[in-house]
């Protein structure tokens, strides 16, 4: 089997479609009010509506996109996200603007879910660590793609270019991964659809030492990174502050691709994403004794980019279906923005009951239950 890396890299561009959903509204939405005048608390729910979405239906998208089918999912959710974005150049009335979030959500969820499963599947064994390495950096790249263009665009010709740009570009994925995405492996029987079956889901998933797994550790992975990002500026130098902070996702994207795919060609995933947690705990002791020091800001990051990519390099080593590969991907969806969403209000409350110096005590907590959770996980797998 030969590993299709234009194909591979169109469902990365897709995935990069999909975490601008996310970072299309978080770089402009300091200009927001100025188009919301009114709208004052309830323009977080701009932002945060995606993720919600995340936290209620991940596991049911896996569900769902399993039964549709990957590739179908996939190209309608490239073009629900085309047309929503669509829509909200318009700018729209809040309420209407707020639904067509709500409906974003669940483009995002069928594309995060689809995309790496399709992924796995279409990558030869030996590729997988760099392919879901790679599409573990989605996130990090479109952020940093959408501060550097996003911006720009957006001060030349409003916010509308920005939300038309974002819908030109998922209809272009979409239509050429309508037209390439044809022969793919076989996918497993379609599974039933109710509301017992999704119950059943959420506990088969959370049940599964194997399904669950790459779940459980994301949640801590990402309530430890996007807090820190948030949280951290204040207490770095403001000379070095802007250049830091650029610097952190870099850094984990690179590590990931780099340090992270060698790793993963000589040892499990399931071990490098324990590697990264624990080396993170210590990065975070550093930065406890050493606050603000950049050098362990950049080791940090680094750490945190063998978890970043290797978690998703776990969900075909430990599933080995597509459908089982769907539900842990739905999981990571649920759990992830779980996290994303508990992540920063939490470190913010420490912050302001315990100072500087609760922050990275917490953080490292997080880092060594993560580290925790894989080896229990791992433990009851050796045993079954």
């Amino acid at each position: 089997m030969k590993t299709p890396f234009p194909l591979i890299f169109a469902l990365w561009g897709a995935g990069l479609g999909s975490a601008a959903q996310y970072g299309k509204v978080s770089v402009v939405y300091d200009t927001l009010p100025e188009i919301y005048p009114d709208a004052g608390a309830t323009l977080g729910f701009v932002v945060s509506l995606v993720g919600v979405v995340g936290i209620i239906f991940g596991v049911v998208a896996g569900l769902i996109v399993a039964r549709v089918r990957y590739r179908r999912a996939l190209i309608w959710a490239l073009w629900v996200g085309a047309g929503m974005s669509a829509f909200q150049a318009l700018l729209p009335g809040l309420p209407l603007l707020l639904a067509s979030r709500v409906v974003e959500g669940a483009s995002h969820l069928a594309i995060v879910v689809a995309a790496p499963t399709l992924i796995a599947q279409l990558s030869a064994p030996k590729d997988r660590g760099l392919t879901l390495s790679l599409w573990g950096t989605f996130f990090g790249v479109a952020f940093a793609v959408l501060s550097l263009f996003g911006r720009p665009l957006v001060a030349g010709f409003g916010v509308p270019a920005l939300f038309l740009a974002h819908a030109i570009y998922m209809a272009v994925f979409a239509i050429y991964l309508s037209i390439s995405l044809k022969r793919l492996p076989p996918e497993g029987p379609q599974p039933t659809l109710n509301l017992r079956q999704i119950l059943r889901d959420h506990v088969t998933i959370y049940r599964s030492p194997s399904i669950g797994a790459p779940a459980a550790g994301w949640f801590f992975y990402t309530f430890c990174f996007v807090s820190i990002l948030t949280v951290l500026p204040p207490y770095l130098a403001p000379e070095l502050r802007n250049m830091i902070l650029a610097a952190m996702p870099i850094v984990s994207i690179i590590v990931s691709m780099t340090l992270g795919v060698w790793l993963l060609g000589r040892i499990p995933a399931v071990q490098v994403v324990e590697l990264g947690f624990g080396a993170s705990a210590l990065c975070l002791v550093w930065l406890w004794a050493a606050p603000g020091a950049p050098l362990a800001c950049l080791a940090l990051a680094a750490a945190l980019g063998l978890v970043q990519g290797s978690s998703f390099a776990t969900v075909p080593q430990l599933n080995d279906t597509a459908s089982s590969q769907a539900q842990s991907n739905g999981a990571m969806a649920q759990l992830g923005n779980l996290g994303n969403t508990l992540g920063t209000p939490v470190i913010a409350a420490v912050l302001l009951g315990f100072g500087y110096a609760g922050m990275p005590i917490v953080a490292a907590i997080a880092c060594l239950l993560g580290l925790c959770a894989h080896l229990i996980l791992g433990r009851i797998r050796n045993r079954s």
